[in-house]
């Protein structure tokens, strides 16, 4: 049977797991210090543990260490993109972002993603498998000791579907937030789903703190279903509503992704429909210019069309902002140096 990460449990499960053992629960503060804080990749780091202890620890559990196969850095932006190999042959991405506020770090909750959106990278080949709470934790402490400095910011928005592993994604978010670890609030952390409405739900029932970022990306329901295979599983409506419930619940305003594509969903008549969907709710729109992704051809909206979309969304008194478009040089977008990767291993 495959040992347990230790990493990858929450403070009270690790003080279940240490009973077991027959050890003081009050031995798991330290221990999950080591892990959480101080960030250390081996048992023997443990310097305040017996070795007895240390032993028993080594023969039941391992640290699921991930490693940096391959880094780009942005000559535009210094923004980073990260690979990691988590072994089995199987590698996930991140990207470091830096702004005037500190570090924000966007993570991959899964190896790959089945939900199959057309204008997404991570997708195409389908989903390998989810990713464990220390594994999530792990692309944070790597980067953060690649760069020497705390990242403030998390992002739950590389490859996969947050919500498609939401117990690994939910102990994630209290590991990453707990004081005896980590200690990064939550109000600092944004979960983005394509909408998994049921999920959604479920999130809300938790009351966490975190930003909601609902990846929407069409003004009607015929448009994002050409787009999003999720939206044959559930309607706008069901998916707005989801939406005005999770407000409504944790008073925090969700943030709805709005990928402008070329023709597809970037008119100004799309944008009047979709004010008119997202009124009086708690919300911002946030547009993004789309990656080109070329196994969809898929091209961006023009800059021009972007400021007009935004123009009429204010005018109908939405929030609206337009991302700006970081590391273009790096393939930095969610999936893209995973796939590049992959590519080249199966071509030599």
């Amino acid at each position: 049977m495959d040992k347990m990460d230790l990493r990858s449990l929450t403070f009270d499960k690790l003080k279940t797991e240490l009973v077991k053992l027959g050890e003081k629960p009050f031995r798991a503060k330290q221990i999950y210090e080591w892990l959480h804080k101080k960030q250390i990749t081996d048992f023997e780091e443990m310097t305040n543990i017996s070795k007895e202890l240390r032993e028993k620890l080594k023969e039941n559990y391992i640290i699921k260490n991930i490693r940096i196969v391959e880094k780009l850095t942005s000559k535009e932006d210094n923004t980073s993109k990260y690979l990691f190999d988590i072994g089995d042959n199987i590698v996930i991405e991140s990207v470091l972002m830096r702004y005037s506020y500190g570090n924000a770090v966007c993570i991959s909750s899964q190896a790959g993603c089945r939900m199959g959106c057309t204008f997404c990278a991570s997708t195409i080949d389908g989903l390998e498998r989810n990713l464990l709470p220390g594994e999530m934790a792990g692309q944070i402490y790597e980067i953060q000791r690649d760069i020497g400095e705390r990242v403030s910011n998390v992002v739950i928005m590389g490859s996969g579907e947050p919500l498609d592993n939401f117990d690994n994604v939910i102990d994630f978010l209290e590991i990453i937030h707990s004081e005896e670890g980590n200690n990064l609030s939550h109000r600092h952390i944004t979960l983005s789903t394509c909408g998994l409405v049921n999920k959604i739900y479920d999130l809300a029932e938790k009351n966490l703190q975190i930003t909601l970022a609902i990846s929407l990306h069409a003004s009607n329901d015929e448009t994002r279903q050409k787009t999003m295979p999720v939206a044959k599983r559930y309607n706008m409506d069901e998916l707005i509503n989801a939406a005005k419930h999770y407000a409504n619940t944790t008073k925090r305003r969700v943030t709805f992704e709005y990928a402008l594509i070329k023709n597809v969903n970037d008119s100004n008549d799309d944008a009047r429909e979709l004010a008119a969907k997202l009124k009086g709710i708690l919300c911002h729109v946030n547009l993004i210019p789309v990656n080109d992704v070329k196994e969809n051809n898929y091209i961006r909206s023009s800059e021009e069309n972007i400021k007009k979309f935004a123009s009429v969304l204010q005018s109908c008194g939405i929030e609206t902002t337009i991302r700006r478009k970081l590391g273009s040089d790096i393939n930095a977008a969610c999936g893209q140096l995973r796939k590049s990767y992959k590519d080249r291993i199966k071509e030599e």
